[in-house]
């Protein structure tokens, strides 16, 4: 049985596919980002300028064909990728002391003088950004072929189970019949693969897209099927936003068998992923996830301001962890209570769900297993269920 390919080995042969534009090897040139050694599979972005995508197809195929003919590679895939734009000056936010407070009569007053040297304590430093760096409705941004609606699932901050809500959300879809995907866009941390107890190396169609994976009658795709499991995905942000395009111009679905509603499970805060989606992804609307307390509400808060500046609507908030029913059936409000529903009547959108904290819910995501598919009749799983009901 193969060990699998040897990653010196892999570069060495990629460096006799040359590089059009500068002479050189691949590898040499700095053209194999993101390689990924799993098993018998190698695979990398070949990510390049957009004006070059077409001179850069028979590079792509080349190197497809050197990897197939190296020892232990029983699967090779090039994904070929254009880079983003670079912007025409740094949009970098500067760092700033505010001005003086001005004294009535200027430099005619007595006092104007002695104000000029003004104490440390008087001044403040803020961040003042730059106005071509500022979000806008993102008019060029389309949805995936045979995509019928987007939702995605945000959070301001993580650990408030946001892919919990994701996973069960798109399982209580698919129980009601919803032709349903899940993308698994936190590229960092990967959580969808065991949270639906499914694995395995995804296939390609005639096209190059990546085929999802099927797990409780949903199609999932995630950075977890291709990279190797447990490796930390030590990525600058081009790198991480082209292996977000790539998975979401996956195979979601034909014309005649269109994806029903695709659930994108974004990872947490307001940084490049979620900037790469709203950019070029149509968004239906957006779920915000908060648990009860203020720390979880005030990032809640940022997420839905960065969407209400790119257009995307905000159909609702979702308040996960809303409180844990004791042995006598009382309600315990672990992390306070009213701050989601206060949340949403300040964004004028509906509180669409509480999902209670259960042991079940908990244990069903470790075990793979999503809850609405195995207790439907459970608090935290009939929650799901009207949850999917009011968005299908």
């Amino acid at each position: 049985m193969s060990e699998g390919p040897d990653r010196t080995a892999i570069l060495t042969a990629l460096d006799q596919v040359i590089d059009p534009k500068s002479g050189k090897g691949l590898t040499s040139a700095g053209l194999v980002r993101g390689l990924v050694l799993r098993g018998g599979r190698v695979a990398f972005m070949l990510e390049v300028a957009p004006a070059d995508i077409e001179a850069y197809r028979r590079v792509r195929d080349q190197a497809e064909e050197v990897l197939a003919e190296a020892d232990g590679v029983e699967t090779a895939q090039v994904v070929l990728t254009t880079e983003l734009q670079a912007p025409s000056a740094p949009q970098m936010p500067q760092l700033r002391v505010t001005p003086r407070r001005p004294v009535p009569g200027g430099a005619s007053n007595p006092q104007h003088r002695a104000a000029l040297p003004e104490s440390p304590s008087q001044r403040r430093a803020r961040v003042v950004e730059d106005p071509g760096a500022q979000l806008h409705p993102m008019v060029d941004a389309v949805k995936p072929p045979h995509v019928l609606k987007v939702i995605a699932v945000a959070s301001g901050k993580g650990g408030v189970g946001k892919s919990t809500v994701s996973v069960n959300l798109a399982a209580a879809l698919a129980v009601l019949g919803k032709r349903v995907g899940l993308l698994d866009a936190d590229i960092y941390g990967p959580s969808a693969p065991t949270m639906l107890g499914v694995d395995g190396d995804p296939t390609f169609d005639e096209e190059k897209r990546l085929n999802p994976m099927v797990a409780w009658g949903v199609k999932v795709m995630s950075i977890g099927f291709i990279v190797e499991p447990g490796t930390a995905n030590i990525w600058r942000g081009p790198m991480a936003s082209s292996a977000l395009r790539s998975l979401l111009n996956s195979n979601w679905g034909s014309e005649a068998e269109p994806l029903d509603v695709l659930v994108i499970d974004l990872p947490p805060g307001t940084g490049d992923i979620q900037l790469t989606l709203v950019q070029k992804l149509k968004m239906d609307g957006v779920i915000i996830v908060s648990t009860p307390q203020e720390i979880a509400l005030i990032d809640a808060r940022r997420a839905a301001q960065m969407f209400e500046k790119t257009g995307a609507p905000i159909l609702g908030v979702v308040e996960n962890m809303a409180y844990f029913a004791d042995a006598s059936g009382a309600k315990v409000p672990i992390f306070g209570t009213g701050g989601a529903r206060a949340e949403a009547e300040r964004l004028g959108v509906p509180l669409l769900a509480e999902i209670p904290i259960e042991v079940a819910l908990r244990e069903a995501c470790d075990a793979g297993a999503p809850l609405v598919a195995t207790t439907p009749d459970s608090p935290a799983a009939k929650a799901f269920l009207e949850l999917a009901a009011r968005l299908s």
